[in-house]
């Protein structure tokens, strides 16, 4: 059993979530959850610049109006823009109407902002990541109209200081196919083992001959296989 591909049950459990995008080809989807922050948030722009790589960042509220123009740098390399809650809310431990309202507080400082910014390549997107991926059913049945909700079919645990980079980098690696949704985390928790593992893990992918792409709304998802929690 893979321990960074998580368990093939829960996409059949909640069929509506994407888990991992449907595709013969030799395509990964980079997510990064908890940004936009200082640091983190700017080493992840400059190694897929590097690699030419496009990626969905699945911001935090809170972070996009602390730290506007790290924000406005994920526009500007025309990445794509996905919801993540204000205040990275655990849907497990909050009430519905909170969890609805914490996420349209999010939405409307994500679109206010693209629509105010100068660069026009990246349009606001209705995708939507639950912080720890812990989401009830009735969060879900309150969201889905409105949002696609985005799991993943890697988890890097990029975030466990207690695991080592090169087993974070070993086992991303030996997790990820075609049409894979990898979570990393731009975050200062994360911090070591993203610096360690993000540039080996596209440097050795793309000399398999993976390319990197964005996310969006209407990617058809993997009817067959699944994934699990993050923070």
């Amino acid at each position: 059993m893979l321990l960074f591909r998580t368990p093939a049950v829960l996409r059949w459990i909640y069929p509506n979530l994407l888990w991992r995008v449907n595709t013969d080809q030799r395509e990964v989807y980079l997510t990064f959850d908890d940004g936009p922050v200082p640091g983190p948030t700017d080493f992840v722009l400059e190694t897929l610049r590097a690699f030419g790589a496009r990626a969905t960042f699945f911001c935090i509220g809170d972070n996009i109006q602390k730290y506007p123009g790290i924000f406005d740098s994920i526009i500007r390399e025309q990445h794509t823009i996905g919801n993540h809650t204000f205040h990275h809310l655990k849907g497990w431990n909050t009430s519905v109407g909170k969890y609805v309202h914490n996420t349209a507080l999010c939405q409307s400082h994500i679109n206010g902002h693209l629509a105010g910014s100068t660069h026009q390549q990246v349009p606001a997107t209705n995708l939507f990541r639950p912080p720890y991926g812990r989401i009830t059913r009735s969060q879900i049945r309150a969201l889905q109209n409105d949002f696609r909700i985005v799991m993943w079919d890697v988890l890097t645990s990029d975030y466990d200081r207690a695991l080592s980079p090169e087993r974070c980098l070993t086992g991303t690696l030996q997790a990820t196919r075609p049409g894979s949704i990898v979570v990393f985390h731009d975050s200062l928790k994360a911090e070591r083992n993203l610096r360690f593992v993000l540039p080996r893990f596209l440097e050795v992918m793309t000399k398999k001959g993976f390319v990197f792409k964005s996310l969006h709304p209407n990617l058809k998802f993997n009817s067959h296989e699944g994934a699990g929690n993050a923070t």
